[in-house]
């Protein structure tokens, strides 16, 4: 099983950059698309659908913003948009599909960086995910959680982080927070096979940092521990951008 989250930062603009006639070619049984910025009716073209595959959309309320997606190849038992809450449901920021032996789900995370209440925001947001990710462990069902989490986990995961220890994505309590969440028994599937790397996800558009590669990684697939002995291949694509984002790839 083979499967590819990105924050496109538009899905209509990674389309311009040619994520989707890229995406054809590689041979995935699910893509997860985080921050598609667009209504489904936006989507109806050609340009947005994938042959063989089923797509499905859940997008925010505000025009041009937030959104996730998922397509895949699989036969889906099951849909599930949202999380039950107005942070994230009026935001369209998870959408999970349930196959016969695993699920999977679309994730975007708030990011707090545009100000304080942004960042308050957030910490409600994950407060009432973990109910999310307490349940999804006692289910003892497999899960594959993919997309941009907002949050860098250690030092490892960005260039500068003497510099970002008080900025949004990098504080000392959602770094926590993510400690908590792997202290319940998720996995994060980059680290199994990279434990030492430093890779990113995300650049900033400012002072060249895609080209000095001074980046984050703030997306991620983590799943439950059962299939942490699955994971073959991981792959975080720099060759081609089609957003700020690079596609993160694992095979299962």
């Amino acid at each position: 099983m083979r499967i590819l989250t990105l924050n496109a930062n538009g899905i209509r603009s990674a389309q311009s950059k040619g994520f989707f006639e890229w995406v054809k070619k590689q041979d995935m049984d699910v893509i997860c698309v985080q921050e598609t910025k667009a209504q489904i009716h936006q989507l109806d073209s050609e340009n947005f659908k994938l042959a063989g595959y089923q797509s499905y959309f859940f997008d925010a309320e505000k025009k041009g913003y937030s959104g996730v997606a998922l397509y895949t190849r699989l036969p889906v038992k099951q849909l599930e948009k949202g999380l039950g809450f107005d942070i994230a449901d009026k935001e369209g920021r998870y959408l999970q599909v349930d196959f016969d032996e695993v699920s999977v789900a679309s994730l975007y995370l708030p990011s707090g960086s545009s100000g304080p209440e942004k960042q308050a925001n957030k910490f409600i947001f994950l407060e009432k995910f973990k109910k999310k990710l307490k349940e999804i462990i006692a289910s003892k069902r497999s899960f594959i959680l993919c997309g941009d989490w907002n949050i860098a986990h250690k030092e490892i995961d960005l260039k500068n982080w003497r510099a970002n220890q008080k900025n949004s994505g990098f504080l000392p309590e959602e770094r926590a927070w993510l400690d908590e969440v792997f202290a319940l028994g998720f996995v994060d599937s980059f680290r199994v096979l990279n434990p030492n790397a430093s890779e990113y996800t995300w650049w900033s558009a400012r002072g060249q940092a895609r080209a000095k590669n001074v980046g984050w990684r703030i997306d991620y697939q983590i799943v439950t521990p059962d299939l942490k002995e699955k994971i073959k291949s991981v792959l975080i694509f720099r060759e081609k951008f089609f957003s700020d984002h690079a596609p993160l790839i694992v095979e299962y």
